[in-house]
């Protein structure tokens, strides 16, 4: 990773916008807060490394003071043998030397247990820090961003990719300062053993790091590939759970099983050739340590042969080296695994430098209930699409204060995109007119503002893993058991939660698994109108219902909505005959507009639809 000198000051919490431009950058800012707890698991690592090369320092020199001679060790150390009672007193006390030696590396052992425990600390801070921010990232972006990219894929990144970082920085990149200090003071205590031999030692270390950083780009082109992969193989998984009704009722479980088999044969193969190329890399680098450690024997074993080193220093020496080897091992396997953990940050910061909805610095707060006006508004999900293949083509109508609208029109005629774009989950380019309320142009309200009022039921309403009353609950927290009865009353629910054995308490599964599709329509017309918003919005919420229910719901909603504004889409012309405008769409454009008999009389799409439902019986 590249070294980058970064200030980050704001928060993730903030609203001021943060581009990440390195890896650097963005591990910086999610290190924030667990910085000073990863900095104290380094401090007792470096103790403890101190505390590890205590002991073969020691036991070098009692082999020395038991078969060799005692002028060859150090004056200082001359001085204590002889202040304790000489050669003789030691080699009948020897369990006072082992006794030191456990008792150092008991020391260590807690200096040990202290690193671990605030490194994992650490890890855990970091990754609840990463998670809240991209969560809370991921559900301020644009509704465009979550229709560009697959939920599986999502997931995986907060995911797969959050647990590579964790582990990078806890296992890895802390070790990495460790296994520094450890390499450092080796070869310092080895070089005050035999500085020759600590040489032959020294020249296989930049060998090790220089074979790994040639493995690193192609480690880390394989797995910015794997990870991708593994993304799609998440978002299958994520859409047959979501989808095994559909899966179940097409009989289709056997294409969707080949389907991700095959998937999952490509990503088993990708992570093969992964493990061939780090078996290749483990392989030569433990050979190359092999390698080192035969020539410290061998020539080790000269110099003690030669009289060059005493057999203390020889035994302490193999000792150091034995210390030694291991760091080097691993700093070149972090090398390698930099690449894993850097592919994973740009994930990331792919999520991290998308975009969030936000406003307009002078956006006001929700100005009031008023008229709704679309003036010549066109509009695209292709950024590249011409006039003909506008979703909407130069739009224009005006809805008054309380009125009641219909909008019918064939598939893909931009009815839904219509109130898409009223509740903002998409955004009109400055140059395809605009959409008013109350005379202000919506851009200029506060999102949060202008959703609040305006309730959407959509045609496939989610529903989440709660009961019944919490789900119509979930945007009106402070209503009571009252106001939940009377919002499902006007739903036309009651009978269903009726026959239901836990009442409001039923738990209705994932994405309101256990209801039927018309209990799951009036559910969500429960929970919008609850709310009681100045606009109501249905999009085709009725279509899984049957014709008498219609009727009787729309009775009910038409006493419930009081003065709101309510704009229905249906493909049934009697859920929309008695609106006070009826706009009728295609291809994008409004062909028809007025009431339900000035249209019949028009002799045009809407009369022509009408005879032929009510030939249909519908």
């Amino acid at each position: 990773m590249k070294n980058n000198d970064i200030n980050i000051e704001s928060d993730f919490i903030s609203d001021n916008r943060i581009l990440y431009k390195t890896r650097n950058q963005m591990l910086l800012f999610f290190l924030k807060g667990c910085k000073l707890t990863f900095a104290i698991s380094i401090f007792f690592a470096c103790l403890l490394v101190l505390f590890e090369l205590v002991n073969p320092r020691i036991i070098g020199y009692t082999i020395d003071i038991c078969v060799g001679d005692i002028s060859s060790l150090p004056i200082p150390v001359q001085n204590i043998i002889y202040k304790i009672g000489g050669r003789e007193y030691i080699m009948s006390h020897l369990y006072i030397i082992a006794g030191i030696v456990v008792l150092i590396s008991l020391i260590g052992g807690i200096f040990r247990y202290l690193f671990q425990l605030f490194n994992s600390m650490g890890a855990e801070r970091l990754t609840k820090r990463m998670r809240d921010t991209l969560f809370e990232h991921i559900i301020n972006l644009p509704y465009k961003w979550h229709d560009e990219n697959k939920t599986g894929d999502i997931i995986q990144r907060c995911t797969s990719d959050v647990d590579m970082i964790k582990n990078f920085i806890s296992e890895q990149l802390t070790s990495l300062f460790r296994m520094s200090v450890m390499i450092l003071m080796a070869l310092f205590f080895m070089s005050r053993l035999h500085f020759k031999l600590t040489l032959v030692a020294f020249i296989f270390i930049p060998i090790v790091i220089a074979y790994s950083f040639l493995f690193h780009d192609k480690i880390g082109s394989s797995f910015e590939k794997i990870d991708a992969e593994e993304g799609k193989l998440s978002a299958i998984a994520q859409e047959n759970l979501t989808g095994v009704r559909v899966v179940r009722a097409f009989g289709r479980e056997k294409y969707e099983r080949n389907r991700f088999e095959e998937k999952n044969r490509i990503y088993t193969g990708m992570w093969v050739k992964m493990m061939q190329i780090l078996s290749t890399f483990w392989i030569t680098n433990d050979i190359i340590s092999g390698v080192e450690t035969l020539s410290i024997i061998s020539i080790g074993a000269y110099f003690a042969i030669n009289n060059e080193m005493s057999a203390g220093s020889y035994v302490a020496f193999l000792s150091y080296n034995a210390l030694l080897i291991f760091p080097v091992r691993q700093l070149g396997r972090i090398i390698s695994e930099m690449s894993k953990a850097g592919i994973s940050v740009d994930r990331l910061m792919y999520i991290m430098n998308s975009e969030k909805e936000t406003d307009s610095p002078d956006a006001i707060d929700y100005p009031g209930s008023g008229d709704i006006c679309f003036e010549n508004v066109s509009f695209s999900y292709d950024e590249k699409a011409t006039t003909e293949t506008m979703v909407l083509n130069n739009v224009s109508f005006n809805i008054k204060k309380g009125q009641t609208v219909g909008i019918l029109g064939g598939t893909g005629s931009g009815k839904s995109t219509l109130v898409h774009l009223l509740d903002r989950l998409y955004e009109i380019p400055d140059k395809n007119g605009k959409i008013t309320l109350s005379g202000i142009n919506i851009k200029d309200i506060k999102r949060s503002e202008l959703r609040k009022h305006i309730g959407l039921v959509l045609q496939e309403p989610y529903l989440f893993s709660r009961t019944l009353e919490d789900n119509i609950k979930i945007a009106a927290k402070e209503a009571t058991h009252e106001n939940v009865e009377k919002a499902v009353e006007t739903a036309s629910l009651t009978s269903a939660i009726e026959h239901f054995s836990e009442g409001y308490d039923t738990y209705i599964g994932e994405r309101g698994v256990t209801l039927s599709g018309g209990q799951k329509q009036r559910t969500a017309i429960a929970q919008t109108i609850i709310r009681k918003p100045d606009i109501l919005i249905f999009d085709d919420s009725l279509s899984a219902v049957d014709a008498q229910t219609d009727v009787k719901i729309r009775k009910e909603l038409e006493k419930a909505a009081g003065d709101s504004t309510v704009i229905i889409i249906s493909h049934r012309i009697t859920t929309l005959m008695q609106a006070d405008l009826i706009l009728v769409l295609e291809n994008g454009r409004i062909k028809e507009q007025g009431t339900h008999n000035e249209l019949l009389s028009m002799h045009g799409i809407y009369d022509k639809i009408f005879h032929l439902q009510l030939s249909q019986g519908e």
